[in-house]
């Protein structure tokens, strides 16, 4: 089983909508909410979301002091 995601995005809302990634393998779009981990994946695709900034965001420059 493959345990990376497919593709992480970064977002500023805690939701989010997940229709596939481009070139012909969508899905139905769903509608996800993130919790106080700051990050949700995608049942059908394992896209990844993370928030900006959030606790799950490990992006140096994403950071403000």
């Amino acid at each position: 089983m493959n345990t990376l995601s497919l593709e992480t995005m970064y977002t500023d809302t805690m939701s989010v909508s997940c229709s596939g990634t481009d070139g012909g393998s969508g899905h139905p779009r769903v509608y996800m909410k993130m919790d106080a981990r700051g990050y949700v994946d995608c049942g059908y695709c394992d896209r990844h979301f993370v928030l900006t900034g959030g606790p799950a965001d490990d992006r140096q420059d994403s950071k403000t002091a």
